[in-house]
């Protein structure tokens, strides 16, 4: 997965030329939690919370007229999601619970509105699309599997530029999966071919600091 990420920002890098208006956003911040409870039979439910946590990322951004932007952004959080569930076709349909090991991964292709306010700071709002990738592993028996959904977020926040060439940012964001672009994610928790379809769409609110760096023109 990493390939093709470095494949695509060294081709928007040389499509650009190392222009002006190519930036490199850094990301980290925190992720709160995000509860699900799912009932998809009539006698299969799961439920129980995505924690919380550290959540980093990197973001290619070009400037285009009316202070605007297009950004490539890469994101990652490693979290765990304890979980009960019950399927009746696993554990003969009785309750059981699993702390699943969840990594997230959010490729986004985002648009931002900057509306500066002087040399130094430069609010901006903001979106994107993509998709989220979900790899998935439950430490009671060892199974593992991924999905990959349809993304959006929103955001704001502000950049402060401390020197010419560097500023820091400061963002609130909220990402989203949803559910019904994909079917479920398939947790693993039983033998071969069993599973739990587990939550729905997901919202993931958080806050990030990092720096910008403006790459000089040629």
């Amino acid at each position: 997965m990493k390939k093709p990420i470095i494949l695509i920002l060294l081709m928007l890098m040389g499509g650009f030329g190392f222009a002006q208006g190519l930036r490199i956003n850094t990301y980290a911040g925190y992720v709160f939690p995000d509860s699900f409870d799912n009932y998809y039979s009539a006698n299969s439910y799961a439920s129980g919370q995505i924690q919380d946590g550290f959540r980093w990322g990197v973001g290619l951004e070009y400037a285009i007229p009316g202070n605007r932007a297009i950004e490539l952004q890469y994101k990652r959080q490693d979290t765990n999601v304890p979980a009960t569930y019950r399927d009746p076709g696993i554990g003969g349909g009785g309750l059981n619970t699993a702390n699943f090991n969840l990594g997230i991964n959010w490729i986004m292709l985002n648009f931002t509105n900057y509306i500066p306010v002087n040399e130094k700071v430069e609010p901006f709002l903001g979106g994107g699309l993509g998709m989220g990738i979900f790899d998935v592993e439950n430490p009671n028996n060892g199974n593992r599997n991924n999905a990959t959904k349809f993304a959006w977020n929103i955001r704001g926040g502000t950049n402060i530029w401390v020197a010419e060439n560097v500023a820091l940012r400061i963002q609130a964001s909220l990402f989203s999966a949803v559910q019904s672009m994909g079917g479920g994610l398939y947790f693993g928790t039983g033998g071969a071919g069993a599973g739990v379809t587990t939550f729905s769409t997901m919202y993931q609110f958080g806050f990030d600091g990092g720096l910008v760096f403006r790459l000089p023109g040629k």
